[in-house]
């Protein structure tokens, strides 16, 4: 009998940790898990970790745990439950913990070196498919889950089925990568990659930057995907080439690979996207939403915070004020994006504009804090979620879009094509 050894990414990533040389789709394994992270939910990790009667974490320089959802404490509770992973951390010295001065989970992940090609990365957020922009297996999982692999440094995984997915052509003026996630994810549903894994090729991923590819990663999961993969060429060294003092091996699919499916785009005649309340996949052409009065903009999150989505917004706005009638948060994605901000003149510009510039961290985004949403405003954001009352009450409405149109609606005060204030 011939056996074909052929393998995805995820299938090779999945075989090395559980020390077998071929896994199938759908097979149950037990994988050593590279990395495991966990935000201020590491709270009821430990309470989990210490009921079933653990008194030592499996690897204290494995697990990483960053504050960034709300931070600084925005209630009792929170400062409580900071207080409790705080004491963990000191008792069983976890070496990579970021309290409230680093930023977001899924910017200091990669940022201070914590992902590698090939790794297998688990993280109890399910934006934890970040990190398949540099080509590992990342997932999110439940609290329970984690306590399991803070004890053993193990878990159970059904092998996925893996998508192929085909970007060509060229961004058109005033459309990036959180277009093209969105346009993927209103043709596909929000279930049209259950418990598969997306893999990422073509022109257009080759040619996108670093953040690009972790913005289209990130919203992998709102198609329930379970991991989303770019494989890792030039830009995923040359990121991490100044992070890192480890080697690594880059994992790539073999040709022969067996796809559920093969799905093409091309993206030259792309518009700018919008998600519409209150699903992430009814996604619209801006044609179809421009004239929204909205009450709040917001620009950050783990999906468009970083260095390069601040320049977008920085660019439209300009020396324009936003509308009198909006509230404009800014929030970047992590500490160093918001100091280097702060050198490039981008957060005066926002502040002269009459934006407001928050801490890095979830804050409004999950609606935990620093910009909910009252009874009936509309609010556009760069964020990844809509769902009814995500970001304040469930009488608010949110849309989602790119940096560029979150910044051309702030000054117009109703949702505005950004390629109308584009001028090159």
């Amino acid at each position: 009998e011939v056996i074909n050894l052929a393998m995805t990414i995820s299938q090779k990533i999945l075989a090395k940790a559980c020390s077998e040389k071929k896994v199938q789709v759908d097979e149950i394994i037990s994988a050593e898990v590279d990395k495991a992270m966990s935000h201020e939910n590491a709270a009821l990790v430990s309470k989990i970790f210490k009921s079933i009667g653990m008194k030592k974490v499996w690897d204290n320089e494995r697990i990483i745990i960053p504050f960034d959802h709300r931070v600084p404490a925005n209630t009792i509770k929170t400062a409580n439950a900071h207080k409790i992973v705080r004491e963990f951390v000191k008792q069983h010295d976890i070496k990579h913990f970021y309290d409230l001065r680093a930023g977001v989970c899924h910017q200091i992940m990669p940022e201070f070196g914590h992902v590698l090609p090939g790794e297998l990365i688990v993280g109890t957020d399910s934006h934890t498919t970040t990190y398949g922009a540099f080509g590992a297996f990342s997932t999110g999982i439940g609290a329970t889950e984690m306590a399991g692999v803070w004890a053993t440094g193990e878990l159970w995984l059904k092998v996925p089925p893996t998508l192929k997915i085909i970007i060509e052509g060229k961004f058109p003026k005033g459309v990036y990568p959180k277009d093209l996630i969105l346009h993927v994810i209103g043709d596909r549903g929000a279930s049209g990659a259950s418990y598969k894994a997306l893999e990422f090729y073509g022109k257009t991923m080759e040619d996108m930057s670093v953040s690009g590819r972790m913005t289209i990663c990130n919203m992998c999961m709102e198609m329930d995907a379970k991991a989303g993969i770019v494989p890792p060429d030039t830009k995923t060294v040359d990121y991490l080439a100044p992070r890192i003092k480890t080697s690594y091996t880059p994992i790539y699919s073999d040709d022969d690979a067996y796809y559920e499916d093969v799905l093409n785009y091309n993206i030259n005649d792309l518009k700018p996207q919008i998600a519409c309340p209150h699903r992430v996949d009814n996604v619209k052409s801006i044609d179809d939403v421009e004239h929204v009065k909205i009450d709040q903009a917001f620009l950050g999150s783990c999906t468009n915070g970083r260095i390069d989505d601040l320049r977008i917004a920085a660019k439209i706005i300009g020396n324009k004020e936003i509308d009198k009638d909006v509230r404009f948060l800014i929030v970047p994605a992590s500490t160093n994006i918001y100091l280097q901000a702060l050198r490039e003149g981008l957060l005066e510009s926002f502040i002269k504009a009459g934006g407001v510039v928050l801490n890095p961290g979830c804050g409004p985004c999950m609606g935990a804090h620093q910009g909910i949403l009252a009874d009936n405003e509309v609010a556009i954001t760069t964020t990844n979620r809509n769902f009814k009352g995500r970001m304040g009450s469930i009488n608010s409405k949110v849309y989602l879009a790119s940096p560029a149109t979150v910044a051309a609606s702030a000054l117009n005060g109703e949702i505005t094509d950004p390629r109308r204030l584009m001028h090159d």
